[in-house]
């Protein structure tokens, strides 16, 4: 059930992406430093704004893992250091961005602040900003009622691109239609496996445990970051009060007195939640958290930011 939502107006940017809302954010990013990237996925090393690979620049070395090609061991280190070690390269070409946006029914949701949907697009706009700012390609993957690609391309008409699509899908109702995150990866498995940074935005109730297999697929050769957006509601225990809510245009008041029953709903609404940071745990991924009331551009510079080397 959803709570009763707002008056709606189109491209108000609350309740429906505004396209205009989408292009200002190329300012917003444009004030902030583009941190330098340094990312470690499980299976991929290290990773900055392009690709590691078997170019002719030497980049660096580090501790051999399971997979890495056995032609480019780091003799001279693993005799040093008496552990085994692989050099990395500097791949002569672009890096590149793809983001897979959950457009599922349920992201059209908030009791505060903006629509899950629409903090999802603000943020993946934000996002292709600050990729054609880094020199990388960006490209934009809908799943859920939406199910269209664009692939990966350079420079600012990718971003605008990317923006364009993410107000125009909004604008179409589209069949009522769910698709579990595993199907998905599996529709678009030929984009991930050219792809050098993978990042999920989603509210989490489409999260299956057998997209575990195929994200595994992609941490072994890119970057993947998980964005969960949800609302407060699903965050963290409701205040006891009556709650209005609505569900195939029927409306009914949810009383929540007990501790009990504000847990049970917490709980309900949380699931979703609960799933993705499953999944980003199993995985060791990165997971970010978008609020409905949050700062899109702030929550987007995290996609990029420097990691710390594991142990």
């Amino acid at each position: 059930m959803n709570p009763v939502a707002h008056d709606d107006a189109r491209g108000d940017d609350r309740t429906t992406v505004s396209l205009h809302a989408l292009l200002a954010l190329r300012a917003q990013v444009g004030h902030l430093r583009m941190p330098q990237e340094a990312s470690r996925a499980p299976g991929s090393g290290q990773q900055s704004s392009r690709l590691y690979g078997r170019g002719m620049d030497y980049a660096e070395s580090r501790a051999y893992q399971a997979g890495d090609d056995v032609r480019r061991m780091d003799w001279r280190l693993t005799a040093r250091s008496g552990k085994l070690h692989t050099k990395l390269f500097q791949e002569d070409r672009e890096g590149s961005v793809l983001i897979v946006l959950d457009t599922h029914a349920s992201m059209r949701f908030a009791t505060r602040g903006r629509f899950k949907s629409v903090q999802a697009a603000r943020v993946a706009a934000a996002i292709a900003w600050r990729a054609v700012a880094a020199g990388e390609r960006v490209g934009l993957a809908g799943y859920g009622v939406v199910d269209h690609v664009l692939l990966p391309r350079p420079g600012a008409r990718a971003a605008l691109a990317v923006c364009g699509a993410l107000a125009q899908w909004d604008e179409s109702p589209g069949a009522p239609r769910s698709e579990f995150l595993s199907a998905a990866l599996g529709r678009i498995r030929h984009l991930l496996r050219r792809t050098s940074r993978v990042v999920l935005i989603s509210d989490g109730f489409s999260c299956d445990s057998q997209a575990l297999a195929p994200l595994r697929d992609v941490a072994s050769h890119a970057s993947p970051c998980a964005i969960l957006v949800a609302d407060a509601l699903e965050l963290d225990l409701p205040l006891a009060g009556s709650y209005p809510l609505e569900q195939a245009g029927r409306r009914a008041l949810m009383v929540l007195h007990s501790e009990r029953q504000r847990r049970d709903f917490q709980r309900a609404l949380g699931a979703g939640a609960e799933r993705l940071r499953s999944l980003a745990t199993t995985l060791g991924s990165r997971l970010l958290q978008l609020d409905t009331s949050g700062d899109a551009v702030a929550v987007s510079a995290g996609v990029f930011a420097r990691r710390r080397r594991r142990a």
